[in-house]
């Protein structure tokens, strides 16, 4: 098994940094991987204290760094450790500079600047807190995602992560003996995604979870036949609304959020487009 140390250089939060990180990584296996992780970084002083970590736990060194005199004293540390450091964020940055023709702004945390979509984003996340399960239906139509699916089948962890997003999102448990309300089927502005999961993977996650809650007894919750029904009976009001359907059994939290998303730019493509065509000429 391959061990590695790998440091994390950031000059702010290393929120950036640790996801680009976590990407790239996720592409290896059989990797023992140590991570050191330092951010706000932004003196000569405290990178000097680091470099006897770097000195103890040589390995590859990842670094968002803006401020000029930072950076080239980490590349001087580095290259006297003959330790491989890399810019993450660099060729980002040059190839945006070109594109855009102006010179990017050297500022620490930059992208961490409480601005409108900060903002945005927090009015997101309390906006799919309080619309969790079901809850405060009246609202339904401020949201911009309305996520509909059986008990256990990913919707609460991927409306936040889709809040965290900036997605106004509310969920609704499907329950064979009890119909949803009537306004889920009325609903204009938000986009309606149903989430399906294969009925066998959905009673290892419902028996894994009465364990848990120590409810061992709820043996209709993981009845395969009934756990079967319900998966059909919400994929046919998927389909009798026509409303995009995503099986999240193999999928990951962050690519059904990734999928959704990319539902919501291809409604919102499609409205311009009919918009434009509406439109005539005078």
């Amino acid at each position: 098994m391959k061990r590695l140390h790998l440091h994390l250089v950031s000059d702010s939060t290393g929120e950036t940094l640790e996801m680009i990180a976590k990407a790239a990584l996720a592409q290896f296996e059989d990797a023992e991987i140590t991570r050191h992780f330092w951010p706000m970084v932004r003196s000569r002083q405290h990178l000097d204290r680091i470099v006897p970590e770097l000195t103890a736990h040589p390995g590859l060194v990842l670094y968002t760094l803006v401020n000029v005199e930072t950076r080239a004293r980490l590349e001087e540390h580095c290259r006297h450790l003959s330790l491989p450091a890399v810019p993450v964020l660099d060729q980002v940055t040059e190839a945006l500079e070109t594109a855009l023709g102006q010179e990017a702004h050297g500022r620490p945390g930059r992208q961490h600047l409480m601005d409108d979509a900060y903002f945005r984003r927090v009015e997101a996340i309390q906006f799919t807190i309080a619309h969790d399960d079901g809850i405060a239906q009246e609202d339904w139509e401020e949201a911009d995602i309305v996520l509909a699916g059986v008990s256990r089948s990913s919707k609460t962890p991927t409306s936040i992560y889709l809040a965290n997003r900036g997605y106004k999102v509310a969920n609704i448990p499907l329950v064979v003996e009890s119909p949803p309300p009537a306004a889920l089927f009325t609903l204009r502005h938000p986009l309606v995604v149903g989430l399906t999961t294969a009925p066998e993977r959905l009673v290892q996650i419902r028996r894994n979870r009465l364990v848990t809650l120590g409810e061992i007894n709820r043996t209709d919750y993981i009845d395969a036949e009934r756990v079967q029904a319900e998966v059909a009976f919400a994929r046919r009001m998927f389909a009798d609304r026509g409303w995009p359907v995503i099986d999240v059994t193999r999928r990951s939290i962050e690519e059904t959020a990734a999928a959704i998303i990319s539902l919501c730019g291809e409604r919102k493509r499609a409205r311009q487009d009919a918009d434009f065509e509406g439109v005539k000429p005078i």
